[in-house]
């Protein structure tokens, strides 16, 4: 009888105080923190807040504990004393028992989320490379946006990656020098926050060049503290930082950061490399809805040595730092205002709104053959536009339960609008003739998109289908044709993605995805000689990531892409053109380790096959396709005292050209730096190129002839990476 009472009391005491726990979680600015982890310890049990920070957990009894986490917070542990909870958690440096693997998590973004908190960039060219496999070159003196490879792509300036800042698109189409030139340097280092990359193109929101991925650089709201930077270092470089937080409150903020860059480079003859760029933002709370407002100009000019012969350096007639023209060089400048307003209505929904304007301008003088064309004045050309974007973007997200089943609803339309003025492609003299213009004319081009996906809870299991709509309207008016009418053509692409993840618990996480994604061609190349049909990429990915300790995480990912068109840089002329269907797979391995709170090794190796479909065998080598490459460092980060680090990079040779008879050479370089922190003050010394390496940062099959040659040559061109490099620098924060 005993026994049936006090299974009938304890029967009663979980029917009262098993019950469901709901709360609200902000930050130390009273800001709700979304996609937070919460786990009910006694049971295992977990949910996600939701975009208003509010969250729900059932059968939770009062006494019970509920432990709070997410990357870049201080994980918080709660003892439940009512029904309705008011939690804040405080942002703290990053650390590797905060992450936590769920369907809410792209797998692939917590790599690089993890390496921009660990060791922030220093330079807005190094943003790309912590995307793990991704390698960077500059072969302009420094103004012109950096050639990018990855996944077996020489991506040229961005043809088969879309990169996006606060969901502005920073991919030009039908530009001037290439199709999808990514131009990153408007983009202050210091003023970014996270770094969301998504490899493949498996999510809805991937339209335009998102062949290989995704890169979405997202900006600070807020400033730790205000800054004035001086950096000075070797070949006359300079740079001077100022970073202000002039408002700053519970609901309100913003701030401006300026910065300016010079230098003359390794070169004998001196760049005269300038940069000048500001950026500012502004973000307000009204009870549900967010208003966010940017502003950012950059401006630069440089001067260029160009890629030089390999036989010019073999031959003693100049220097690896030597040019045959040095005339080369250019100047850039853009200007961006966008506006976001962001509604988290009490019903589990989001919609946000994006309207932006870019008014861009470009002009460039190359010289990539020398005397091939024109024996008498040279073959320089230059690459000149004008141009202004106009855009609206439209996202919305919902949590609801169907059938039972818990889905996150997603859906977003947007069009983006190009009008390119007096985009040309001219054969120039010593920068102030135009001796012949090759192409001329004006470009009108408008995509229009509309998407759809639904990430579906099926207990350990998430299906995530999605599809995605594009319109194309290409225009173009050629002022150099008979009749200057303006041509135009439009085009459709219908692009579905399927993603199913795998997570039994917060510490493992696997993936399967399939999709299809598309790089446009240039319009002028849709008018005169490819017609409509836009090329398209299907792509696979399998993996996981797993956090094997509590300070050890872990991916391998494998994968494969057929491509329907190929584009290859074509050195005599300084364009790309098409070269058929490609094919291709890889293995990723990437580890990141913090044996201690202060110290973080990471380590990435990445190994990729590349051939065109339709060649026969020899002679269907990628060029330039990176096969294998490595990246490592361990960083030894403390707020106050000594901090540094020292990373590598490693690439191996690679085929230049269609056979593999010329070959570029790899390199292996290695970085340092070392800093110290004193209150308010922090010295640092960075040293590039430790070993003092002799290596090429960028490599062509090119051909060519020389003033005194009677025939050309085809062999190696390239531009020298910098030796043995010493940048000191000195800040003041207040």
């Amino acid at each position: 009888m005993k026994r049936i009472i006090y299974l009938l009391l304890f029967v009663c005491t979980n029917f009262v105080f098993s019950q469901t726990i709901k709360g609200t979680v902000v930050n130390e600015y009273n800001t709700p923190v979304d996609y937070l982890f919460v786990v009910h310890k006694k049971t295992n049990t977990h949910t996600h807040t939701n975009a208003q920070g509010r969250f729900s957990l059932e059968n939770v009894s009062i006494g019970d504990t509920l432990v709070f986490q997410k990357l870049g917070f201080k994980t918080k542990k709660i003892t439940c004393t009512s029904k309705a909870l008011n939690v804040q958690i405080t942002t703290e440096s990053i650390a590797l028992d905060q992450v936590v693997l769920s369907s809410k998590v792209n797998a692939s973004s917590i790599i690089t989320s993890i390496d921009v908190q660990t060791t922030p960039v220093k330079s807005s060219q190094e943003l790309l490379t912590k995307v793990p496999g991704l390698i960077i070159g500059q072969h302009a003196g420094g103004g012109k946006a950096e050639q990018l490879f990855y996944r077996g792509f020489d991506i040229d300036h961005g043809t088969d990656l879309q990169v996006v800042v606060d969901g502005l698109p920073v991919n030009m189409v039908s530009h001037a020098h290439g199709q999808g030139y990514a131009d990153l340097h408007f983009v202050i280092p210091e003023t970014v926050k996270d770094l969301d990359f998504k490899a493949g193109t498996y999510d809805a929101t991937q339209g335009n060049f998102a062949t290989t991925g995704t890169v979405n650089i997202i900006s600070k709201e807020a400033l730790t503290s205000n800054i004035l930077k001086l950096e000075v270092g070797d070949f006359n470089t300079q740079r001077l930082l100022f970073m202000n937080q002039f408002l700053k409150k519970p609901n309100e903020s913003a701030y401006v950061a300026t910065e300016y860059i010079k230098s003359d480079g390794p070169f004998e003859s001196p760049q005269n490399f300038t940069r000048f760029n500001i950026n500012s933002k502004y973000t307000k709370t009204i009870k549900n809805t967010k208003l966010g407002v940017t502003f950012s100009h950059f401006e630069s000019n440089w001067n260029a040595s160009g890629q030089i012969p390999q036989r010019a350096v073999d031959n003693g007639s100049i220097s690896r730092f030597g040019a045959i023209d040095d005339t080369e060089g250019g100047e850039t400048s853009r200007t961006n205002l966008a506006l976001t307003i962001t509604n988290k209505n009490k019903d589990n929904s989001e919609l946000k709104h994006l309207l932006y304007y870019t008014n861009y301008k470009f002009d460039l003088f190359s010289n990539f053959t020398f005397f091939l064309e024109n024996p008498v004045d040279g073959d320089q050309i230059r690459q000149q536009e004008n141009r202004t974007i106009f855009g609206y973007q439209s996202d919305y997200k919902k949590r609801m339960t169907i059938a039972h089943k818990k889905v996150l609803f997603t859906s977003g339309i947007g069009v983006r609008m190009d009008k390119v003025k007096d985009n040309q492609l001219s054969s120039t003299k010593n920068k102030t003739e135009i001796l012949n213009r090759i192409q001329y004319g004006d470009v009108n081009e408008t995509n229009a998109f509309g998407y759809i996906s639904g990430d579906i809870s099926l207990g350990n299991w998430n299906l995530i289908p999605a599809l995605r709509v594009d319109y194309f309207s290409f225009g173009y008016q050629d002022f150099l044709a008979t009749s200057t009418k303006l041509e135009d053509q439009t085009s459709v692409v219908v692009s579905p993605k399927l993603s199913l993840l795998y997570s039994p618990t917060s510490n493992f996480q696997a993936y399967t995805k399939i999709g299809q994604g598309f790089h446009t061609n240039d319009s002028r190349l849709v008018l005169n000689s490819l017609g409509n049909d836009i090329p398209k990429a299907y792509t696979t990915d399998v993996g996981f990531i797993w956090r094997t300790h509590p300070k050890l995480l872990v991916g391998l990912g494998t994968w494969a892409m057929y491509s329907e068109q190929e584009f290859v840089y074509v050195g005599d002329a300084g364009v790309v053109e098409p070269n058929g269907a490609s094919k291709r797979v890889g293995a990723s391995v990437n580890t990141r380790y913090q044996p201690i709170t202060s110290l973080f090794l990471n380590f990435d190796a990445n190994y990729t096959y590349a051939r065109f479909a339709d060649e026969p065998d020899g002679e269907d080598y990628v060029p330039l396709a990176p096969s294998f490459t490595l990246k490592g460092s361990a960083t030894y980060k403390s707020e106050k005292g000594f901090y540094g680090g020292i990373d590598f990079l490693h690439l191996a040779d690679r085929p230049a050209n269609e056979d593999n008879s010329i070959v570029a050479k790899g390199y292996t370089l290695t970085n340092l730096n070392v800093g110290y922190r004193w209150h308010q003050l922090d010295i640092g010394v960075q040293i590039q190129n430790l070993f003092d390496v002799e290596w090429n940062e960028t490599q062509f099959a090119t051909e060519s002839r020389l003033a005194n040659e009677t025939a050309s040559v085809e062999e190696i061109h390239f531009t020298p990476g910098a030796p043995l490099f010493f940048k000191t620098s000195i800040a003041y924060k207040f």
